[in-house]
């Protein structure tokens, strides 16, 4: 795998940080801002909304441009934004600063992934998308704890100077070393429609946002879970969590080998099935934590699994939308963060804790039908062959 590629995924660590990031933080926000942990919280909400609706933007808006350009100018911004935020006089601004880095985020996201793609030959194309994929669950998984330690060590404010500082060095390393290549396309704004008319590819997009709705209806009450379910002592929450982000992180770079081993289409169909067995299998491991960790590891990385199948079935069966589909994929991954999110909250309201992993199976059992949709749909659509697209 060439060199360019993995300092790609660090472009997406450093800018999926900045997502949860706070989490760790609400009460030095708090306390810092003059707002209550609600309002404190709100941060992580808008980053989401702000990349799902950033992302299908970045074609429309950046597709002309070469596309070191713009993950330059989007590093960039990402570090403005930062730097914003470490001086923010007030929770106004520091929200501003919060909707200016998700976008940022998204236009790398963006821009990394078609890079990645086109740095390999097709045969590695999986497994490059698969890379970029690393660095978005890494730092998803450790943005909390890294910015826990910063917090605690010299301030809140010193979390976003981090980032503008980390955003600034995978600037420097990463654009001198890519080509000159334009995104290449300008892409209307039908094209969008056209994409998901597609039974496959619309199929292939509710994938995604069924999966990781499914694993953040775990995810987000993780911890209770396995202390008040499972058993797991409160001493082992921080080694938990270590061991699934190495699982989610591995998961990333597998899931883009078994779209390059087995085709995409037949990816698409596996990894949603082996998902649904894991998250049946959670439940059932509950008894001991000595079955319910590795239970938890194996779920955790099939989870992250499906972004770079799904990735490489758009790139396979909609090249003519590719720039479009991989941007709604995106915006798709945070839409499930909020479906998940939102349907455990309610699971452990009016139900039990004990039903989360019952309902993020339920999820992925709807997802499993959509792969199917997505693997043998008959009537593909014309997205394919009117998709709208203007060369430049």
């Amino acid at each position: 795998m060439s060199i360019r590629v993995w300092l790609l995924a660090l472009t997406t660590f450093v800018t999926g940080l900045a997502e949860n990031i706070t989490v760790g933080i609400l009460p030095a926000l708090s306390g810092g801002l003059h707002v209550t942990l609600g309002v404190a919280g709100q941060l992580t909400t808008i980053f989401s909304l702000g990349f799902a609706a950033a992302a299908p933007a970045a074609p429309l808006f950046a597709g002309r441009w070469p596309l070191r350009n713009v993950l330059g100018g989007a590093l960039l911004l990402f570090a403005l934004c930062n730097v914003a935020a470490a001086l923010a006089p007030g929770y106004e601004v520091l929200l501003a600063a919060r909707i200016g880095m998700a976008a940022a985020s998204a236009l790398t996201c963006w821009a990394a992934t078609l890079l990645a793609t086109r740095l390999v030959p097709a045969a590695y194309r999986g497994r490059a998308i698969g890379v970029i994929f690393m660095g978005i669950s890494g730092s998803l998984v450790l943005g909390v704890p890294v910015g826990m330690l910063l917090a605690e060590a010299l301030g809140w404010r010193s979390v976003f100077a981090g980032l503008a500082g980390l955003a600034c060095v995978a600037l420097c390393v990463t654009r001198p070393g890519l080509p000159d290549w334009r995104g290449g396309e300008r892409i209307a704004a039908s094209v969008y429609v056209r994409h998901l008319r597609d039974g496959r590819l619309a199929g292939a997009q509710a994938v995604s946002v069924l999966m990781i709705a499914g694993h953040f209806t775990v995810f987000a009450y993780l911890a209770p879970y396995a202390v008040r379910v499972a058993m797991v002592p409160e001493a082992w929450l921080a080694l938990l969590f270590a061991a699934f982000g190495v699982a989610g992180v591995s998961g990333g770079y597998l899931g883009g080998w078994l779209a390059d081993a087995l085709g995409p289409r037949r990816a698409v169909v596996l990894t949603p099935l082996l998902y649904l067995s894991s998250l049946l299998a959670l439940p059932w491991c509950a008894s001991t934590p000595w079955a319910f960790v590795p239970a938890m590891m194996v779920w955790g990385g099939l989870s992250w699994m499906i972004s770079p199948v799904v990735q490489s079935y758009l790139a396979a069966a909609g090249p003519a939308t590719l720039q479009a589909g991989l941007s709604l994929n995106l915006s798709a991954m945070h839409l499930g963060v909020g479906l998940g999110t939102a349907a455990g909250g309610l699971v452990v309201t009016y139900a039990s804790l004990s039903s989360v992993p019952w309902t993020g199976a339920a999820l992925a059992a709807v997802a499993v039908m959509c792969a199917a949709t997505a693997a043998w749909s008959t009537n593909p659509g014309r997205g394919a062959e009117d998709a709208a697209v203007v060369r430049k």
